[in-house]
């Protein structure tokens, strides 16, 4: 099944995707997600019985589910050689990528959908895009082995986790990873797939091989397969459970694809700095094979309120006894 949310006639609704229209869903589909399996397949299966309808090209679709987290993995390794040459200056893959499939936490209050305007963050001047591909999980576990994982899965989506590489470069250097080059905005899209649909793709090591495109203005930029994770989802999963929850709505993002998945993999490998950062009217449009097509348009923003520099303090101590 595809299942999504939607905007129609100024209500905020959810429902199943069936060819061209969308067979509303009774209800928030995160808060669906969040019954169970079996209480979302049996909305499912009911909605596609009524007849009512909205046409998809008369819906604005939105993030197909409103994630308490988002966790953003790095699974690619052609991804890493590039873009740490690009941010950092190093070229190479750490030693320590191979040994865990490493991911950083962005903000799951700046998630949109396709369509939405993607505003330039304030300051930045080196705006890029990455093409991801992202699990949901649908039943909570701690501790889970890769093998029991995959039943944690409610659906996969397409990601773009867009990233202002100047501010990422700087704050990079104080050693606590990606912040505000992250904070603000991730797309979601353009719908959830249950992973039913997916398993016709699976290849015989357990990946999933989906081919992903990603184009600016209807260039294309970069092509790869989603089974050159360098782990399958259900590792990610076992991985992010460890020692703690995942917990139905959560977002595990691929990490970016290589082969053009990102500009700053380009820079790096070339040193050319093109093609060029993203600019207000750039539209970029990522497509995945068995997922659909997410699409967004860049748009000027705000400038950046400026503040003062760290002040050098005496170091005080408070009074002892």
């Amino acid at each position: 099944m595809r299942l999504a949310t939607f905007r129609h006639r100024g209500a905020r609704r959810s429902g199943v995707v069936s060819g061209d229209a969308l067979h509303p869903l009774p209800g928030d589909l995160t808060a669906l997600i969040r019954e169970g399996p079996e209480a979302l397949g049996a909305a499912a299966r009911a909605a596609l019985r009524d007849p009512g309808t909205v046409p998809v090209p008369e819906a604005g679709l939105l993030s197909p589910v409103d994630p308490p987290t988002v966790r953003d993995f790095v699974a690619f390794e052609e991804h890493v050689e590039g873009v740490r040459k690009s941010v950092d200056g190093v070229g190479g893959v750490p030693g320590a990528w191979y040994d865990a499939p490493a991911f950083y936490f962005t903000n799951p209050y700046a998630v949109v959908g396709t369509g939405a305007d993607i505003a330039v963050p304030p300051g930045c001047s080196a705006l890029d895009f990455e093409l991801e591909v992202a699990a949901v999980i649908g039943v909570e576990g701690s501790d889970l082995a890769p093998e029991r994982a995959g039943a944690h899965i409610a659906g996969y989506t397409v990601l773009n986790d867009w990233s202002a590489r100047d501010l990422q470069s700087a704050e990079m250097k104080v050693g606590l990873g990606p912040a505000k080059g992250k904070d603000f905005a991730t797309t979601l899209g353009p719908w959830l797939v249950t992973p039913d649909e997916l398993e016709p793709y699976r290849d015989s090591d357990g990946f999933l091989r989906l081919g992903m495109t990603v184009s600016v203005n209807g260039v294309e930029i970069g092509r790869d397969l989603l089974s050159n994770m360098g782990w399958p989802f259900e590792e990610l999963v076992a991985y992010a459970s460890r020692g703690t929850a995942v917990r139905p709505g959560d977002v595990l993002g691929s990490g970016t694809c290589g082969n053009g998945g990102c500009l700053a993999e380009l820079w790096g490998r070339d040193g050319t700095g093109e093609p060029p950062p993203l600019q207000p009217g750039d539209t970029v449009t990522m497509t995945v094979d068995g997922i659909g097509t997410i699409s967004n348009t860049v748009v000027a923003g705000a400038d950046p309120i400026p503040l003062a520099r760290a002040r050098r303090r005496d170091r005080a101590r408070p009074a002892t006894g």
